[in-house]
């Protein structure tokens, strides 16, 4: 059988001779291998299939680098309208390491840095279509690796907000180019289809036309009605925004944040070029339903623009300024503002050139003589900026450590006795509390609550990998019927945020989603909205003991604490967060303490195994 590599020349004859019928249901095809590519593309020919397949990976996340990485097209459309890019692919072994490219936004040829020139494409290994009579769709339940699939581009958001292609009268052929970024990826068919008609696997396999009209699935799916799952509650159960979360989110939660189209290197990836559009979005979402919205996040020292990493520390203040200025007066009723995010794992203080590092922490006055004077100083901007916003920490794998938590709670105690915190935020990745006890995700947890904050999971994820590395319905299940209540229950935690609910986005792979490709729900789901509406959440208050120490001032460091019948552990702190000095108590009436430190204030913190109480203790 002659397999023919352009498809174009047949469009063209039909279109010719009137056999096309100048119609947008069939498909457009192009062979990959079949454009004009840059040095980085091998051609590579397995099981009588020829494909495009990068050499080599890079390491950006917004653009290909260079002009090796790109592969051109020159395509003729058969009448103006909107059209939807397709593409048939195969992951690679290390799945989430070979399951991403770039396309072009919009026709023509774009340069190969340009951030706004290019539409990230990641996340590939969570989705795809194999079944022949299924549509191509958004998502797609093909989770693998090593297997052809197709996708619908123009639906799949993998990290930047996915586009259509406008054709006009008299410009029927355009240029059209793609970009490489993980070298585990393959690329066999580049398509172009109408936008609006539904193609299934075996049209864009066959090069058939489309249909018009959806098929109808044997079993319908009912669609949610809601109330969101948390409706009533004294929590809030909430969600992210963006095109892939949208369908259904105001069936199941009441609590909206903006996922990537709040950080500043998708609004100002360009200087002074604004793209509010996703933002606008979720804000207008939240704001017409009634919903708390929550700004993430103002900064942080991964994604952002790259431009302000070379700028000189008093032009990046300057434009820090600007940011905060601009985003307050376009969402004047801002709820939450993250004001920042991981200072633990990612500060602005390197100088990367693809939107990680900022280089910006010494215009906020770096370490300074807290060691985090660049976070005060973000946070008394926010305060100035959004003065009735609540500021909010954010971090990840604080909760599955005591000594991250310990490190933690340092930085919240700097801005705490700035007053310039008002809650404290707390990731809740599968990858920080899979393997992590109850114990210590409840210790950590109550050591945040411990310092009178609220407390919030932000960015809650639970995979579903098994041991054989498989997706896994019940494994899922499992843990998140392990660790939800302990977040839900605890009542220091006053809400929770799920990270992406359904497929698409960033932990796809590790089948971190709720809702299948087909709208069904997986059993983690519909566990999830029978726990959280059918659960009595305290309303019980910490008890409060009676302590006394004295004397205070202690003299010398020695004192007494009394009415500790119920105290089960004394923690003394300094007002960094630092533990000084850790006391098991057998419930007895009186504790005698010394401490060896210098003259100062410091906390001791009271606990009896539920309920913690801080008391301030001046030594002398």
């Amino acid at each position: 059988m002659i397999k023919f590599k352009h498809t174009l020349f047949f469009a063209a004859l039909f279109a010719s001779t009137g056999l096309y019928a100048q119609t947008q249901n069939a498909p457009i095809i192009h062979q990959a291998e079949s454009g004009v590519l840059g040095s980085d593309w091998n051609t590579p020919t397995a099981a009588g299939v020829t494909y495009i397949a990068p050499r080599t990976d890079y390491a950006a996340t917004q653009f290909p680098g260079n002009d090796s990485k790109v592969a051109t097209y020159t395509v003729t459309f058969p009448a103006p309208g909107s059209y939807d890019l397709y593409a048939r692919i195969r992951v690679g072994a290390n799945s989430a390491n070979d399951d991403s490219f770039y396309y072009a936004n919009g026709f023509g040829t774009k340069s190969p840095t340009a951030t706004t020139d290019w539409v990230l494409c990641n996340g590939l290994y969570g989705a795809g279509y194999t079944d022949a009579n299924a549509v191509v769709e958004a998502g797609g339940p093909a989770v693998q690796s090593n297997v052809w699939k197709w996708l619908n581009l123009s639906k799949f958001n993998g990290g930047a907000t996915p586009i259509s292609f406008t054709v006009t009268a008299g410009n029927l052929t355009q240029t059209f180019q793609i970009g490489s970024r993980e070298n585990g990826l393959d690329i066999d068919k580049i398509v172009f289809g109408g936008t609006g008609i539904y193609f299934t696997v075996g049209n864009l396999d066959n090069g058939q036309p489309g249909s018009t009209t959806p098929p109808t699935p044997p079993n319908p799916v009912p669609t949610p009605t809601g109330p969101p799952l948390a409706a009533g509650k004294s929590k809030f159960l909430g969600g992210i925004y963006s095109p892939q979360q949208l369908p259904n989110f105001l069936a199941y939660w009441n609590q909206l944040t903006p996922e990537n189209a709040g950080k500043w290197g998708s609004v100002e990836g360009t200087r002074d070029v604004m793209n509010w559009t996703e933002m606008d979005a979720a804000y207008k979402l939240a704001k017409d339903n009634g919903l708390p919205f929550k700004m993430h996040t103002l900064l942080w020292g991964s994604q952002q623009p790259t431009w302000i990493a070379t700028l000189p520390p008093a032009e990046q203040l300057a434009e820090i300024n600007q940011w905060f200025m601009l985003v307050a007066q376009r969402y004047p009723n801002i709820d939450v503002v993250e004001v920042v995010n991981e200072p633990l794992h990612a500060p602005p203080t390197s100088a990367g050139t693809d939107g990680r590092g900022g280089n910006y922490a010494n215009a906020l006055g770096g370490s300074g003589t807290t060691g985090w004077d660049w976070v005060i100083t973000g946070f008394q901007l926010a305060r100035q900026y959004f003065p009735n916003a609540k500021l909010w920490l954010n971090d990840y794998s604080v909760e599955n450590s005591l000594t991250s938590a310990q490190n933690y709670v340092r930085i919240i105690n700097l801005l705490k006795d700035r007053g310039l915190i008002d809650g404290i935020g707390v990731q809740g990745h599968a990858f920080s509390t899979r393997g992590t006890s109850a114990a210590t995700l409840t210790s950590t947890i109550n050591s945040f609550a411990a310092t009178g904050l609220p407390v919030y999971i932000t960015e809650l994820d639970i995979d579903a990998l098994n041991a054989q590395n498989q997706i896994d319905d019940q494994v899922q299940l499992a843990e998140y019927q392990r660790v939800f209540p302990l977040f839900w229950e605890n009542p220091g935690i006053k809400g929770i945020t799920i990270w992406g609910y359904r497929l698409g986005h960033w932990r796809s792979s590790q089948g971190a989603y709720l809702v299948n490709a087909d709208e069904t729900e997986r059993p983690a789901l519909v566990w999830l909205r029978n726990y959280v509406r059918q659960t009595v959440l305290g309303t019980k208050k910490a008890e409060k003991y009676a302590i006394n120490a004295y004397p205070n001032p202690a003299i010398g460091g020695k004192f007494t604490l009394q009415g500790t019948e119920k105290i089960s552990q004394i923690r003394v702190l300094d007002l960094s967060g630092k533990q000084i000095q850790v006391v098991p108590v057998a419930k007895q009436p009186s504790v005698e303490l010394k401490l060896n430190v210098a003259p100062g204030v410091y906390i001791v913190e009271l606990s009896d195994g539920q309920n913690v109480q801080s008391k301030k203790l001046v030594v002398q």
